[in-house]
């Protein structure tokens, strides 16, 4: 998750037709510089708005990907992308007890897998640029099975756990990039009047993802961890089969100031994506300490990652009903939200204020990453948005990293404290630039 499908009751099954194929269905003035509602933050400010000095550049549908198949296979590219995420902790955890007869050595490969990716994720993007992105994330999709399949062969065949360590690293080292390319390629298949619904189903979609890999990994896992491995390889590969060819060339470089990513601006949503992922990070890892602080048994985790799970699905339906972009103030109640949810967990209270803190939590993810995405999207230079994507993904990842380390050294109290302080901060940042905002159009 650290983001299964139905999100409106249709009247028939040709209402649910109409409602897809207006998602897929290309503006009449594609073609010429469409008209659209753009994010854009003034660097001096960092506030949000609907207007933006970045020219959109999203290219017009192409006539070639008319109708709902395109779109629907992006989505299962989507959310199969993250399988070998979602899958690794349970398989990883069940290869290293078979080999070394511990389960730590599951969280080394996570590791591994986590700080190549922060490490890969711009090379690997600036390279890519020079190439097709549908081609060049094929490539990627194919590296990273590839990777994953040596790590089944190594295990089977006994090699030394370095090894296997290396060889994760050397999957997951890819991940931010193919994220990138694949949001990217999004673009391509729908406008932007529709791109937030798009991004709530593939948020839901994402979070089934999250929720069924571990339970296919326990159960393949179950006959061999080494078959385990070989099916998540397998299935890993289906982005680089379904993901519609979209966009055929590379955009061309630009040497104008503009072509910036590391702005305030971008910044400031980079790190409500760190912050974000932190905070979930922090509920899912810290879950069976949680159980433990109440005491329950360890088991009894599921009592605050499923509610999380079902309020994050549930948001993720609510982006797709709504298809309509957040407002100022809206994003910022749902971070003041995040901040309640994640200081009630900290608190340490009560089981069920800790469990109503997971779903305040839960309910926020998806709107929230949803609006971060779109606002990246109009900040981003036309031939950088993959790399900013692919930044966000990254920077949900350093979230991750960082609610490790926490919960490795510090109580689990101590630990949920320091991220709540974060993501109390980054909310005060962004209601300092909402006031600015308004201050400045009064």
């Amino acid at each position: 998750m650290i983001g299964p499908v139905l999100y409106r009751a249709p009247r028939s099954a040709r209402g649910e037709e109409d409602t897809m194929a207006r998602l897929i269905e290309p503006d009449p003035a594609m073609g010429r510089a469409p008209h659209k509602k753009h994010a854009t933050e003034r660097d001096s400010e960092m506030t949000y708005s609907l207007e933006t000095s970045h020219k959109d550049s999203s290219p017009a549908s192409p006539q070639s990907h008319h109708g709902m198949r395109p779109l629907i296979r992006w989505f299962i590219a989507s959310a199969t992308l993250n399988l070998p995420q979602a899958a690794g902790p349970v398989a990883f955890s069940l290869l290293a007890l078979s080999l070394t007869g511990q389960t730590s050595g599951g969280a080394a490969m996570i590791l591994a897998m986590t700080i190549a990716q922060v490490i890969g994720v711009i090379p690997i993007t600036r390279f890519g640029a020079r190439f097709s992105a549908v081609k060049f994330l094929r490539a990627l999709v194919a590296l990273r099975s590839m990777a994953l399949a040596a790590m089944a062969l190594g295990a089977w065949t006994r090699v030394s756990f370095e090894t296997l360590v290396v060889l994760a690293a050397l999957a997951g080292m890819v991940n931010g990039a193919a994220h990138g390319y694949v949001r990217a390629v999004l673009n391509h298949l729908v406008t932007s009047s529709r791109l937030p619904r798009a991004l709530g189903i593939a948020a839901t979609l994402n979070e089934m993802t999250y929720v069924l890999a571990p339970v296919l990994a326990s159960v393949l896992g179950g006959i061999s961890p080494v078959f385990a491995l070989c099916v998540i390889a397998a299935l890993g590969t289906l982005p680089a089969l379904l993901i519609p060819d979209a966009s055929a060339r590379p955009l061309a470089h630009s040497t104008s100031k503009d072509g910036r990513i590391f702005t305030p601006s971008i910044a400031l949503w980079l790190l409500c994506a760190m912050a974000g992922g932190a905070t979930v990070a922090s509920i899912e890892i810290g879950a069976v300490a949680l159980a433990l602080t109440f005491d329950h048994a360890p088991a009894h985790a599921v009592l605050f990652t499923i509610p999380l799970c079902v309020a994050s699905v549930a948001g993720g339906i609510w982006v797709s009903i709504s298809n309509k972009p957040s407002s100022r103030m809206l994003v910022l109640a749902q971070l003041a939200l995040m901040t309640t949810g994640s200081l009630l967990a900290a608190l340490e209270i009560s089981l069920l204020v800790t469990v109503l803190g997971t779903i305040l939590i839960g309910c926020v993810i998806a709107p929230l990453s949803t609006h971060y995405s779109l606002s990246l999207d109009a900040l981003a230079p036309a031939h950088r948005k993959a790399e900013v994507f692919a930044l966000q993904r990254t920077a949900n990842a350093a979230g991750i990293i960082l609610a490790s380390a926490l919960l490795t050294f510090t109580p689990v109290s101590s630990a949920l404290t320091t991220i709540t302080t974060i993501v109390a901060l980054t909310t005060l940042w962004m209601a300092v630039g909402v006031i600015r905002k308004r201050r400045r159009i009064a």
